[in-house]
C-alpha cells in the first residue's frame, strides 16, 4: 500500500509542469515571508484533495485561485507546525538547563537522555503535525481538528504507527535521492563540458558557474515544487488508509 502511495504521488506531481513553474516563481520571493504562506497553503490544498480522494484516482492538481484563502490556509498550517514542535523544543531546553547545573559524567548522561527524548518527541510531533493537518483538511478546514489529539491518535492507530513512520522515512529518502540524482546528472553534464573546454585551452570556469546556476534554477522551478507536491499528496493518501 505504501508503494502504491508513492507511485500515485510521483505521477500526480508531474501532471502539470506549469503549476511547478508557478510554485517556483513564488519560491523566488519566499524571503519576503508572505509568499511562503502561499506555498504552504497550496500544499494544504494538495493534502485536501488527497484526503477526499483515492489512491490511483483521477484527482486534478488544485488551481491557483482565491489566493487570500490559500494564504490563510498556509498561516493555519504553519501555526499547527509551530505549536506541535514546541514540545520537543521545551524538552530539549529543560534537559539542557538541568545538564548545565550538573558536572562531568552526570551532565553528559543527562544530555544524552535529553537528546533521545527530544528525538522521540520530535518524531511523534512530526507525525501529529502531518496527520493533524490531514484531519483538519478532512473536516472542512476546522482548525480545532488539527489539535483533536484523541481523534488523530485513533487515525494513526488505525493506519498503524509503523506504517506511518515508515512512510515518512520513505518520503525523506525519496526526496534526498531525487535531489541528489538531479544534481549529480547536471554536475556530470557540465563537468564533461568543462573538461572538454579545458582540453581546447579554454577556461572552464564559466561552464562550471553556468552549471551551478542551471542546477539552482531546475531545483527551484521544477524539482523543489515537484517534491513538495509529492510529499503533500503522499501524506494525504496515507491518511485515507484509515477511512
Amino acid at each position: 500500500m505504501i508503494l502504491d502511495i508513492y507511485k500515485d504521488s510521483l505521477e500526480y506531481s508531474a501532471k502539470d509542469w506549469k503549476t511547478l513553474v508557478i510554485l517556483g516563481v513564488i519560491c523566488l520571493f519566499t524571503l519576503l515571508l508572505l509568499p511562503a504562506f502561499l506555498i504552504t497553503g497550496y500544499n494544504y490544498r494538495v493534502i485536501n484533495t488527497a484526503v477526499h480522494g483515492v489512491i490511483n484516482g483521477r484527482d486534478p492538481l488544485p488551481d491557483f485561485e482565491d489566493l487570500i484563502s490559500m494564504f490563510v490556509d498556509g498561516v493555519k498550517v504553519v501555526i499547527v507546525q509551530i505549536l506541535y514542535l514546541l514540545l520537543p523544543i521545551i524538552i530539549f531546553f529543560v534537559f539542557a538547563v538541568v545538564a548545565g547545573q550538573a558536572n562531568g559524567v552526570a551532565a553528559s548522561a543527562i544530555m544524552i537522555i535529553g537528546c533521545i527524548m527530544t528525538f522521540v518527541a520530535f518524531v511523534v510531533a512530526e507525525l501529529m503535525i502531518q496527520m493533524g493537518i490531514c484531519h483538519m483538511a478532512y473536516n472542512d478546514g476546522a482548525f480545532s481538528k488539527a489539535f483533536a489529539i484523541s481523534e488523530i491518535k485513533e487515525v494513526i492507530d488505525e493506519i498503524g504507527w509503523f506504517e506511518c513512520i515508515a512512510t515518512l522515512l520513505g518520503l525523506i529518502v525519496i526526496t534526498l535521492v531525487i535531489f541528489s540524482v538531479v544534481s549529480i546528472i547536471i554536475g556530470i553534464i557540465f563537468t564533461v563540458f568543462g573538461i572538454s573546454t579545458a582540453v581546447l585551452g579554454i577556461n572552464p570556469s564559466a561552464i562550471f558557474i553556468l552549471g551551478g546556476i542551471i542546477n539552482s534554477l531546475i531545483t527551484m522551478f521544477l524539482v523543489g515544487p515537484y517534491l513538495s507536491i509529492f510529499n503533500s499528496r503522499s501524506i494525504g493518501l496515507l491518511y485515507t488508509m484509515q477511512i
